[in-house]
């Protein structure tokens, strides 16, 4: 049976019509952020929270050893000011406490204080039962929020003096002169060897979902941290900071359709005297970066917008060996507690 010139006109039309419904079809999903395989899940883990009192993160896998909560670090006479507060007669660990100013605070600065235990003779961080024959005080000197200075020292001072009246001690405060010189000359000492290495993934084609990021990311021992659009691959020391941060738009991460938030750009981060080079922290940046480059289908590039070659990467660990070299002449080796709170 033969068809009519008219029906065949409209079942041409038919098919026209569905072969232009699937092109929009297909542009638009080929438009949409990149999401997660089905079933692969994304990151559940979260950011270990830090309990080590240095001066500046969703739930854990239940598998997951809890992060140990970690002892402020000690006062260090290489960073801080120390005032010496010299007593007649032992005093109790109750009285230090009772005492303490209320915001363990100088400013934004962190107020330390502690006592030579008259049984051990060590210097510990007070506590209810103790006894110390001696206290002392301290402040840091400089951190990546810049030197102290003279209003904060003076705060300091009020402070610590008030606490010396009330324990019954004699401070011996240094000269304010002399206290900032060596916190301007300590900070201008850190400030060339700060580096926080960070190189940017930026979308070739398609945008990613955030759900999609996660499981790139997941891959690679990510958890999420604390704060939105941030995860963390975890460091091996319990507590520690965490060993690479990547991050992207918050707002994306927060949206209530957060699997279909497009995001276009990621920035990878290492902040380096915060992880002993024993941990080869450049490695694994470098590392990381080039392997979610490739699953994720991005070019890595600088706060330039220049793609970050393989002879850049060579420089970049090369420049890494100098920094680390000086920070351990001067006894502030990346990682170490006292490089930690200096470069917080």
């Amino acid at each position: 049976m033969t068809l009519s010139l008219t029906t065949s006109l409209v079942l041409l039309g038919v098919v026209v019509l569905l072969l232009v419904a699937l092109q929009g079809w297909w542009v638009a999903r080929r438009a949409a952020p990149r999401r997660p395989l089905a079933g692969a899940g994304s990151a559940q883990r979260v950011e270990p929270a830090l309990d080590d009192g240095q001066e500046p993160g969703a739930a854990t896998e239940p598998a997951l050893r809890p992060a140990a909560a970690r002892p402020p670090a000690r006062i260090d006479a290489l960073i801080d000011v120390v005032v010496p507060l010299a007593l007649d007669a032992p005093v109790s660990g109750d009285l230090v406490l009772a005492h303490l100013p209320a915001s363990h605070r100088v400013g934004s600065r962190q107020l330390r204080v502690e006592g030579l235990d008259a049984h051990s003779g060590d210097w510990v961080l007070p506590e209810s039962g103790g006894r110390y024959s001696e206290l002392q005080a301290a402040v840091q000197l400089a951190a990546r929020g810049g030197a102290l200075n003279e209003i904060e020292y003076s705060e300091f001072v009020q402070t610590v003096q008030a606490f010396a009246d009330a324990t019954g001690a004699v401070a011996d405060f240094p000269d304010m002169l002399g206290v900032i010189a060596r916190a301007r000359e300590l900070d201008a000492f850190a400030a060339p060897l700060d580096a926080v290495l960070t190189v940017t993934l930026r979308a070739n084609e398609v945008a990613w979902s955030v759900g999609f990021v996660q499981q790139c990311a997941q891959r690679l021992g990510f958890c999420a941290g604390t704060v939105a659009g941030r995860l963390v691959k975890p460091a091996a020391e319990d507590g520690a900071p965490p060993l690479l941060v990547l991050a992207f738009d918050p707002q994306a991460a927060l949206a209530e359709e957060g699997q279909g938030a497009a995001v276009r750009e990621c920035t990878l981060a290492l902040d380096v005297p915060q992880s002993p080079e024993s941990a080869e922290p450049f490695p694994a940046w470098h590392d990381a970066a080039r392997t979610l480059a490739d699953d994720m289908g991005a070019t890595l590039v600088d706060d330039q917008g220049q793609p970050v070659t393989l002879h850049a990467f060579a420089a970049i660990g090369t420049e890494l060996q100098r920094i680390y070299r000086e920070l351990e002449a001067h006894d502030l080796a990346a990682g170490s507690a006292t490089a930690r709170r200096l470069f917080s």
